[in-house]
């Protein structure tokens, strides 16, 4: 997920969860099938720490080391086509420029996806280390031979539809990508829709859509009422709060770990707050804050807290880590 303003408003709220809400105040769903997956080990772009950010490369990987799920971004080009990619332009990961909405799917394709990944451990989207550093740059334009069992696509920037035909059977998390102009969303909004029409006829139970614009996911549900939703800022903060329950179609919360506000590091994935997602049978599945540390000691503490799903840039590291370290009997006996 980002990690923007936007948080302000989750991490205030998450200081006054238990005391200003009474867990029964929203109503509770019967069913939901994200709370029978867990703990997901669930690859943050694909696991971007470790491999190229949000390639098919990066998401076979991911999976055949042991990655339950896969968080992945969207855009929209220019054609109106749903590729996936973090970031709403070009230059960080590729060895192009420009935005997204105004390049074709043929002019982002025709780029190097895994351009500027490097192995440098600090610093491994830099643009200012020795060119060795870089040791998938040319395999998707043909420069440099792919790793044995791969091919040069998988180095490309993917279409959404490239993934969901590449993983058929795994879960995968779609995060809504675009730009805000002040207050205005309405390339969220637009990207929603094309996203929608994307997701219309896939027949599919495992795929959860997110946005950090509340407005986005409201108007993809208008279109794709079937996709269950993790809820923007607005429907975590009404739902903490108010007391208020979630958006319609909300499955999932998907929160940081901690938030950072001035001087000040808030816990926002507490027990408490699980424990509360889990009796309205919603699941929770974390992601890493400035501050936090993406590691074994913080994924033991999330999973003793019950967290469903960790969201983490080092799905490798962090499957060793489920295998060895259990959640508590409270946890499974849900």
């Amino acid at each position: 997920m980002g990690r923007r303003i936007f948080l302000v408003i989750v991490a205030i709220v998450a200081i006054v969860v238990v005391a200003v809400v009474d867990a029964s105040a929203a109503p509770a769903q019967t069913t939901n099938p994200w709370l029978k997956r867990r703990v997901l080990n669930i690859a943050h772009q694909g696991g971007e720490d470790e491999f190229p950010s949000n390639t098919l490369y990066a998401f076979r990987k991911a999976t055949r080391a042991g990655a339950d799920m896969l968080e992945l971004d969207v855009g929209v080009t220019r054609d109106d086509q749903v590729i996936v990619m973090h970031d709403t332009s070009v230059d960080r990961i590729t060895n192009g420029s420009g935005l997204v909405s105004e390049m074709t799917l043929s002019e982002i394709q025709g780029l190097d996806g895994a351009y500027w990944f490097s192995s440098d451990e600090n610093n491994h989207y830099g643009h200012n280390l020795d060119p060795g550093a870089y040791k998938f740059r040319g395999v998707a334009t043909g420069d440099r031979r792919p790793p044995k069992g791969f091919k040069a696509t998988d180095f490309r920037v993917p279409t959404l539809r490239d993934v969901l035909r590449a993983f058929p059977r795994t879960p995968i998390n779609i995060e809504i990508k675009g730009r805000t102009k002040q207050e205005d969303v309405s390339e969220y909004v637009y990207n929603a829709e094309v996203l929608a029409r994307e997701l219309a006829d896939v027949n599919r139970d495992d795929l959860i859509v997110a946005s950090f614009q509340q407005p986005a996911l409201d108007r993809f549900r208008e279109l794709v009422p079937r996709i269950g939703n993790s809820p923007g800022v607005a429907g975590v903060a009404g739902w903490v709060l108010d007391g208020t329950a979630p958006p319609q179609g909300t499955v999932a919360f998907q929160i940081p770990v901690t938030f950072k506000f001035g001087d000040t590091v808030i816990d926002v994935t507490t027990a408490e707050n699980v424990r509360r997602a889990h009796q309205e049978r919603y699941a929770v599945h974390t992601w890493f804050g400035d501050v936090d540390v993406d590691g074994p000691e913080t994924w033991r503490q999330l999973v003793d807290t019950c967290a469903d799903g960790i969201m983490t840039s080092h799905p490798v590291q962090l499957e060793k880590t489920l295998r060895s370290h259990r959640p508590p009997r409270a946890c499974t006996s849900r």
